[in-house]
């Protein structure tokens, strides 16, 4: 399904937004994990993709691989890590703490009584317990009955402390509240609501490192031209506010046309396009795709999506486990990536969006088109990996190390 967005709007960036999130604060953000251990010393590939552009009917088509990010797995290691950086630096504002030496573990004796707390699908979480790991704070994870036991251990070996509860998503978002409050621990989440904004503000401003890496690679190349469209992970909407944003305050009336992708029982962004207001889903939210199965939208992220998203799409869970199959298999000019189930799904929009002629021409899709997509994680279940492609990220990471040494030859 895919639907306008009739407030889009392709004007100079609002100063009202820039308030919210900005350029110069993404910069802040990305000198600060500059000196993380968890964190790559070089921007992730953005791969070309000319095969696949081709057989889709488009004229260009990019792939900013966020797999390469972090071991961690996925972009969620450019926001949990901020946003516990910048609550530090406001409790802790008497001692004049230098951000770098924070992220090393430099205050960890001062914080060692502080906790924080968060839900998770798996990958936020992840990145919350190793940032607390590496500051020396103390870190509690909430997760609801479909966080598969392989994510938990995942988590779990950052030194986080598990609590499982039954339900999904959003009720564990709850269940992290009320436990911070009874408690006196820190909610650090990537989902805004009413009276919590600051901390999911930070969040989002992290994932403004990756756009300040497509730009500043787009700079290296000048005579390629700007992306037309931008496909975007739905979720709660963080990562498509951190990235767009950003590309918008750069490019300002000339941005590319932003279209969000989530699953169709995950749907709430697509149902705050319909109502204009930050909505719920309408269906189970119980999709592969486990870093987008959110139920309800986050209104901070909503203030920025509501006033830049073009198009606001949904798609099946055969629809991203094909995709995450087709850039598995790779072809003669395009490396074989591995991308996890949430990962694809920008790649499996633009498939499914290419397979109709309506569908293409109503989104402003055809052959002229250059087109940027997200893989936000790499195989963060791989056992859910390997059972979804049929073989293992390993395998597949195998043959695109032999894809680079044919190229390079």
């Amino acid at each position: 399904m895919l639907i306008a967005n009739p407030r889009s709007s392709h004007t100079s960036y609002p100063g009202a937004l820039r308030d919210i999130l900005n350029i110069r604060a993404a910069h802040e953000s990305g000198a600060w994990l500059s000196k993380w251990e968890q964190i790559s010393g070089a921007a992730t590939p953005l791969w070309d993709l000319p095969d696949a552009a081709a057989a889709l009917g488009v004229s260009e088509l990019r792939l900013k691989d966020e797999s390469f990010r972090s071991p961690l797995g996925s972009f969620k290691a450019l926001g949990a890590p901020v946003a516990l950086m910048r609550l530090v630096m406001r409790q802790w504002r008497a001692h004049d703490i230098e951000p770098k030496a924070l992220i090393t573990g430099h205050y960890a004796q001062m914080l060692s009584n502080l906790t924080v707390i968060s839900a998770t699908d798996g990958n936020h979480g992840k990145s919350l317990a190793a940032a607390a790991s590496s500051i020396g704070c103390q870190c509690v994870i909430v997760l609801h009955a479909n966080v598969s036991f392989e994510r938990e251990q995942a988590i779990a070996a950052y030194g986080a402390k598990i609590v499982r509860i039954d339900g999904n998503y959003d009720e564990s978002v709850e269940h992290a509240a009320r436990l911070a409050a009874n408690n006196g621990w820190h909610v650090v989440s990537d989902t805004s609501y009413e009276g919590y904004e600051v901390i999911p503000r930070d969040v989002m401003q992290g994932y403004g490192v990756i756009s300040a890496e497509i730009v500043a690679r787009l700079n290296e190349e000048p005579s390629r031209p700007p992306f037309t469209h931008v496909f975007l992970q739905g979720g709660v909407g963080g990562l498509a506010a951190g990235i767009a944003s950003y590309l918008w305050e750069h490019y300002g009336a000339e941005r590319p046309n932003f279209i969000v992708v989530e699953p169709q029982q995950a749907d709430c962004l697509y149902q705050s396009a319909i109502s204009g207001l930050a909505s719920r889903a309408t269906g189970s939210v119980d999709s592969v795709m486990a870093g987008l199965a959110c139920g309800e939208a986050s209104p901070l992220a909503w203030k920025i999506l509501d006033r830049c998203i073009d198009h606001f799409m949904t798609i099946a869970d055969d629809d991203a486990i094909a995709a995450m199959r087709s850039l598995a298999r790779g072809s003669e000019r395009d490396a074989p990536l591995v991308a996890g189930e949430s990962g694809a799904a920008g790649y499996a929009g633009l498939a499914v969006l290419m397979k109709s002629r309506d569908l293409a021409q109503a989104a402003g899709l055809g052959p002229t088109s250059r087109v940027l997509v997200i893989n936000t994680e790499g195989a963060t279940a791989p056992s859910v990996y390997r059972e979804l492609v049929g073989e293992t990220a390993n395998a597949v990471e195998a043959r695109q190390a032999a894809w680079k040494l044919r190229v390079v030859q």
